[in-house]
């Protein structure tokens, strides 16, 4: 801080005093201070996609994409992100803030109880981090976080497709509780957390008043339970080395049922003799209890480097879905016969995706959905209630910008 000289000779005399400034001055050098570590990220999502054929009102059912998205241009959604990073101290502290605006904000579905309605900008995560130093020290999130299970990420710019997978479409979103992590070495990980529902409606509880369609509620101590284990081959493990096998469960009350549900997961990522080449697998099994029925799916995933900016992404995928737990995310009526699935599906999905500018995710992908079991639930217009198509076909472009 710089003083006019009048300023510094009446201080000089006792006249007036340099201390409010200079404490004001502090006071802002330790807000800079504290903002030098926290970093400012994100992305910006858009696309342009044709369903081909006309007639494209009921779609396959998978979280993120429907008829809204559907033979015209699309932004997705802009994602902000906030965080200081833990550091290496033993006892660390630090947070995270993912923000998202955009259409793909409602599909989160992580408006508070308080919530009237879902609007175009939703609380991804938000969460405090925090370290104690046992062992290899524990960490910790406080507060709203992603699903510890699933092979894809709720963040596109992670995942090797553009359009998301059935299996991913099943899995918990997002959770309000406390996760710990605690990894044992280069090796094992684990994860163990406690929260107030399967999610993904932030501050909801299993308690009533609730968004159960039934109307069912849970005693006040009633919690959902998650954990998982994580494996990874160790730099001795020849060409597997870096290679990943996943394994998690979440349990707790599911307003979208108004019962318990249980979902499972497992998954691997495996490193090939090809170096360029790896291969992943994922398995999700959702369990409603008290309901009759069976959803689950299997997908399999080859990622080809080919060459520094040209990447190859394949998923193949197979769905069972039926009876009264039948999910479905775009027509959210409780339902069965309002789901846009047959009760078997296949899928499959190619996607090139080439780096050309920096910072720049640039994708093209082709998606085929099949009904297996003969049902033609797709194509067909808005006021269309019998729709005549079994299968599928989308081509998509997808542009990403991260900052």
């Amino acid at each position: 801080m710089k003083y006019n000289k009048w300023t510094i000779a009446l201080a000089a005399a006792g006249i007036v005093s340099l201390t409010p400034a200079a404490q004001a001055e502090e006071k802002v050098n330790a807000v800079v201070t504290a903002l030098s570590t926290t970093t400012l990220s994100g992305y910006v999502d858009t696309s342009a996609q044709w369903n081909f054929g006309t007639g494209n009102a009921h779609l396959p059912d998978y979280k993120f994409g429907g008829a809204g998205k559907a033979d015209g241009f699309n932004l997705n959604v802009v994602q902000l992100r906030i965080e200081k990073p833990m550091s290496e101290e033993e006892w660390a502290a630090g947070y995270r803030v993912d923000l998202w605006a955009g259409p793909d904000a409602n599909v989160l579905g992580t408006p508070s109880v308080f919530s009237s309605s879902a609007n175009d900008i939703a609380v991804r995560q938000a969460f405090v981090a925090l370290r104690i130093p046992y062992q290899n020290g524990i960490d910790f999130k406080v507060g709203v976080f992603d699903s510890i299970i699933g092979y894809e990420s709720v963040e596109s710019p992670n995942n090797p497709n553009y359009t998301r997978s059935f299996g991913h479409t099943i899995e918990p979103q997002t959770h309000t509780g406390v996760l710990a992590t605690y990894r044992f070495n280069d090796v094992v990980r684990v994860s163990a957390g406690i929260a107030n529902t399967v999610g993904p409606a932030i501050n909801e509880r299993a308690q009533g008043p609730n968004l159960s369609p039934a109307g069912q509620t849970k005693a006040e101590s009633y919690k959902t339970y998650m954990g998982s284990i994580e494996l990874t081959a160790p730099d001795n493990a020849g060409f597997l080395s870096g290679s990943t096998l996943y394994a998690g469960v979440v349990n707790g009350f599911s307003s979208s049922y108004g019962e318990n549900q249980t979902s499972w997961y497992v998954g691997a990522t495996v490193a090939t003799p090809i170096t360029r080449l790896r291969l992943g697998l994922s398995f999700d099994d959702l369990d409603v209890h008290n309901q009759s029925g069976e959803t689950w799916s299997v997908a399999g995933y080859a990622t080809y480097q080919a060459t520094e900016k040209l990447s190859l992404h394949f998923r193949s995928e197979y769905l069972r879905d039926r009876g009264q737990q039948k999910f479905f995310t775009i027509d959210p009526t409780f339902n069965p016969t309002g789901s846009t699935n047959p009760d078997k599906v296949l899928s499959l999905t190619a996607t090139a995706q080439y780096d050309l500018w920096k910072n720049v995710i640039s994708r093209l992908e082709l998606r085929w959905d099949h009904s297996v079991s003969g049902q033609e639930t797709w194509g067909g217009s808005s006021d269309d209630s019998q729709p005549s198509l079994k299968n599928e076909w989308l081509l998509a472009a997808n542009v990403i910008y991260k900052f």
